[in-house]
């Protein structure tokens, strides 16, 4: 799985590319948070566009970031998700908690 990352101000966005599994799902959690340890951001945006596959394993770590989040008051926008994993996020009920936009720049505008 690749990650690139883009601080912009007290936000940051988590460009995704690959399948979120469980071979994955730990490089993304370790990576995301020391991310998150080392700096002050209060919204996290998952931009999705480059993943086409993703399971149980996936939504935890999404969900694990979600918790950290929180606990800073902050939060965790979801974006560019494409129908197979989106049914995913609506199978879980990810979506009464967490926020979901059609692109980056809708949740740089709401987040």
């Amino acid at each position: 799985m690749i990650l690139r990352f883009e601080p912009l101000d007290d936000k940051v966005v988590v460009a995704l590319v690959g399948e979120l599994d469980h071979h994955n799902a730990e490089e993304v959690r370790i990576r995301v948070d020391d991310i998150l340890d080392n700096h002050s951001y209060k919204t996290l945006i998952f931009n999705f566009e480059g993943v086409n596959f993703m399971d149980s394993s996936g939504i935890g770590a999404v969900i694990g970031r979600y918790k950290k989040m929180s606990l800073r008051g902050g939060k965790v926008c979801i974006t560019n998700v494409r129908p197979a994993v989106k049914r995913i996020f609506e199978l879980s009920g990810m979506f009464k908690i967490i926020s979901i936009y059609d692109d980056v720049e809708e949740a740089l505008k709401n987040a």
